[in-house]
C-alpha cells in the first residue's frame, strides 16, 4: 500500500523519540494489521481492480493460496501477551513461534484498529481514531464503539471496506460475531458488505463458521471475551488465562473441523498493559494539563488535546511533557499528521486529530474524570499507545 501509516514511512523526530522510548510505530519495520485482508484477498485470488498490497502481504505472513479461508480476530490478544502466556495455549504455542507479529495502529485501540483491519487504510483515511473523538461541527464527544453521538456510520466512515470490495468480485464473505454487532455503527464502518451470522458463545461461533466455510470464500470471526477479561482483571490475571484457555481450545475444534484445504489465520487488533495507578494524572485534578484544554478526546493511554480557540499548541505540548516527563511521548497534530503517525491524513480527518497528541509510555495513564465513566477509571487492563504489549498483534497461520 501506498498510504503512509501502512507502509512504514512513520519518519522525523516522533520516529527518533519512539525509537529511543522502545516503542513501537505503525508498520515500522513490519507489516500493519491493515494488510491482513488485502493478502486474504490475494489468497483467494480476488482481483480487486486496486493495489493493496495483497501479494507482498500473503507472502510475508505465510498465507498459502486456498478457496476457503478464515479469519479469526482475538480482541485484546497482543504477540507480546500471548508469548509471555503462552502456557495457558497449547494449540497456538508452537504455531506462535513460526510466526512473524503484525502491529496495531495508534492508537492501538479497537476502533481504530478495527477501521484499518476492515478498510485496509490507515486512520488518517478511515477517520477512526480513537475509542473518543470530537465530532467536527457538534464539538462534542463521540464514541466509536458503542457509537454514541455519532453521525451516520457511512457518513463517518466513507471509504469501501475489504469485505465490500471482495463481495463485488463474487467471493462469499460471512461474518460471525454477537446479535448485538450485526448492524451496529462499528460494523457499518469497518465490516460492511459481508452475510452476518450471530452467534453468543465462542462454540457457537465456531459452529457458524464451520458452516459458512462448506463453501468456498472468507468466514470471517470475531471474539471479545480475551479483552474483557483482561480490562476488569489485568491480562496478567488467572481470569485472562483462563479466558485464553478457552479460546485456544475452541481454535484447536475449528482447526479439527474445517473442509481440508481452509487456511486460517489468526490476528488481534491490539494487545494490552496492566495500568499502574502510581503514575496517573486526572486532568479534572491536575490545572497544568487542564490549562487551555476544552476537550479530551481518545482515551487514557492515547490521547487528542482539543484546544481552547486562540491558545498555542507548542505551549500546551510543552506543558504536558514537563508534566508527563518520560511517561509520555507528546507532539502537535502538524508533527504528528507530517511524520506520518496516522498515515495519509484526508482533510476532513485532520481536525479530528487533536490539536495535541499524547502517546504514554510504560504502564501510565492520563484520564479525565469529568467526562470519563467511573467504570472506565477502574480498568486494570488499558491499551492504545505505542509500547510493544500494545502494538504488537498476531498472525498465526493454520493451513
Amino acid at each position: 500500500m501506498t498510504d503512509v501509516g501502512l507502509s512504514g514511512l512513520v519518519t522525523g523526530p516522533l520516529a527518533e523519540q519512539a525509537a529511543a522510548a522502545g516503542l513501537v510505530l505503525p508498520g515500522v519495520g513490519r507489516q500493519c494489521l491493515g494488510t491482513v485482508l488485502p493478502a486474504v484477498a490475494d489468497a483467494l485470488g480476488a482481483d480487486l481492480g486496486v493495489d493493496l498490497g495483497g501479494p507482498d502481504s500473503r507472502a510475508t505472513i505465510g498465507l498459502p493460496t486456498a478457496d476457503r479461508v478464515c479469519v479469526v480476530l482475538v480482541d485484546g490478544v497482543g504477540y507480546t501477551n500471548l508469548a509471555e502466556r503462552a502456557g495457558h495455549a497449547p494449540f497456538l504455542r508452537p504455531r506462535l513461534a513460526g510466526s512473524t507479529p503484525l502491529t496495531s495502529t495508534f492508537p492501538s485501540t479497537t476502533a481504530t484498529a478495527m477501521g484499518t483491519f476492515g478498510v485496509a487504510v490507515p486512520p488518517g483515511g478511515t477517520g477512526m481514531l480513537g475509542y473518543t473523538v470530537r465530532v467536527p461541527g457538534s464539538g462534542h464527544l463521540g464514541n466509536l464503539v458503542s457509537w454514541t453521538d455519532m453521525p451516520p456510520a457511512q457518513t463517518w466512515q466513507r471509504r469501501p471496506s475489504m469485505f465490500e470490495r471482495l463481495v463485488a468480485t463474487g467471493i462469499a464473505v460471512t461474518s460471525v460475531g454477537p446479535a448485538r454487532f450485526a448492524g451496529s455503527g462499528l460494523t457499518q464502518a469497518a465490516l460492511r458488505g459481508a452475510a452476518y451470522t450471530s452467534a453468543e458463545s465462542l462454540a457457537a461461533r465456531v459452529d457458524a463458521t464451520v458452516a459458512a466455510l462448506r463453501k468456498p470464500g472468507l468466514a470471517y470471526l470475531y471474539w471479545g471475551d480475551v479483552d474483557k477479561a483482561g480490562h476488569h482483571h489485568g491480562w496478567g490475571s488467572w481470569q485472562w488465562g483462563d479466558a485464553l484457555a478457552e479460546l485456544d481450545d475452541e481454535l484447536a475444534r475449528l482447526a479439527r473441523s474445517v473442509p481440508r484445504g481452509t487456511a486460517i489465520l489468526v490476528t488481534a487488533d491490539h494487545g494490552m498493559v496492566d495500568v499502574d495507578l502510581g503514575a496517573r494524572w486526572d486532568v479534572a485534578e491536575t490545572p497544568a494539563l487542564a490549562a487551555d484544554v476544552d476537550l479530551v478526546a481518545g482515551e487514557p493511554r492515547a490521547l487528542h488535546l482539543h484546544l481552547r480557540a486562540g491558545a498555542d499548541a507548542d505551549q500546551v505540548r510543552s506543558t504536558w511533557a514537563d508534566v508527563l516527563g518520560e511517561h509520555a511521548l507528546v507532539t502537535t497534530r502538524d508533527e504528528a499528521v507530517a511524520q506520518g503517525l496516522f498515515g495519509a491524513v484526508d482533510d476532513w480527518v485532520a481536525p479530528v486529530i487533536g490539536d495535541v497528541v499524547v502517546a504514554m509510555t510504560g504502564r501510565a495513564t492520563v484520564v479525565d474524570s469529568r467526562t470519563q465513566t467511573p467504570a472506565s477509571l477502574d480498568l486494570v487492563g488499558v491499551h492504545g499507545s505505542l509500547t510493544a504489549h500494545e502494538m504488537l498483534v498476531p498472525a498465526i497461520v493454520i493451513a
